[in-house]
């Protein structure tokens, strides 16, 4: 990891525990993996630390590291540089995923609410009728009782929505081709087909992976499908979404939209939907940022403390997980 990422997740507390656990080599970090004085230490590592901008763990690069056992990653994904090499040599991975889905979560459920009463667009046009607040009562029903929320994958991020979609007056509908109908119940939503949950839904949110399984699976027919003034939230990746579909839909002002995540992400600065009234931006926010990546270099460093007592991972990767998840 490059020394602000190293800098923001590893404070003193972190590192007090690190050097509790294990034996600290020269040199202790690295932001490659490729120069002569890393190549040297990387030959007597047995446990790896990643986090964000971890080089590909390629074969040629695992054969400079006999005795690497184990790579415990402080993010969530591990997809960018864990290799088929990693799986040949059968080393336990694990990722912080499940700690990032909170923060995540939180947005989330924050951004439902606020879609209930079109928070974000009032109050671009509050800037429009300073003192005169009357234009509100010309607005649609600005409520959260009663509504319909689309939840777009039962995923590790899907299911705290669901979870704190819970204390408001909402029905929950999940379209997700594997999530089990019963959890999904059990949970307090129900499990649909994607085209039913899109023609109820008032907000739609998206939790999917990027795959190419998922690419534009919000596409033109599929927004078609929302009533008139649905929102569309995603946090999830911006290639879920067709873009250009999209910002036709809100350019006619028949949808709105609150993006996190965009395609391409950021988008070029001449895209319409930063000007549409209808349409939030953020710049990739509501994952971990702060002290909340300190959450996740201690839910690793928890996975390092099981490894060295001998006992089982609890977040551990596996190429059949990987294959379906961020």
């Amino acid at each position: 990891m490059d020394d602000r990422t190293f800098e923001l997740q590893f404070r003193e507390p972190q590192l007090r525990r690190v050097r509790s656990l294990v034996e600290l080599g020269e040199p202790m970090r690295a932001d490659d993996l490729d120069s002569p004085e890393v190549r040297q230490r990387l030959q007597e590592v047995e446990v790896l630390l990643t986090s964000w901008g971890c080089p590909e763990l390629t074969e040629e690069r695992l054969a400079g590291m006999p005795g690497l056992r184990a790579v415990f990653h402080c993010a969530g994904s591990v997809r960018s540089f864990v290799t088929d090499a990693v799986w040949r040599r059968h080393l336990l991975v694990t990722n912080a995923a499940d700690e990032n889905a909170i923060p995540v979560a939180e947005f989330t459920f924050a951004a439902v609410v606020f879609a209930g009463k079109k928070v974000p667009f009032l109050g671009s046009e509050a800037r429009e009728h300073r003192g005169a607040w009357e234009f509100v009562r010309f607005r649609e029903d600005l409520s959260n009782r009663g509504r319909v929320v689309g939840v777009v994958g039962f995923s590790r991020v899907g299911q705290r929505v669901v979870e704190r979609l819970r204390s408001l007056d909402v029905e929950i509908l999940v379209a997700d081709p594997y999530a089990d109908k019963s959890a999904v119940a059990d949970a307090g939503a129900r499990l649909v087909e994607l085209p039913e949950l899109l023609q109820a839904c008032d907000v739609l949110t998206l939790h999917v992976p990027e795959l190419p399984t998922t690419r534009h699976l919000i596409g033109a027919e599929e927004l078609a499908l929302l009533r008139d003034g649905a929102t569309v939230i995603n946090t999830a990746r911006g290639s879920v979404i067709d873009t250009a579909a999209l910002t036709r839909e809100c350019a006619y002002r028949r949808l709105y939209a609150m993006l996190d995540v965009t395609d391409p992400d950021p988008l070029p600065a001449d895209s319409p939907l930063f000007d549409l009234p209808n349409v939030l931006i953020t710049p990739h926010v509501a994952g971990s940022l702060g002290s909340e990546a300190q959450r996740m270099s201690d839910s690793a460093l928890d996975e390092l403390e099981r490894y060295v007592t001998g006992r089982p991972p609890r977040a551990a990767v596996t190429p059949d997980e990987l294959a379906v998840s961020a």
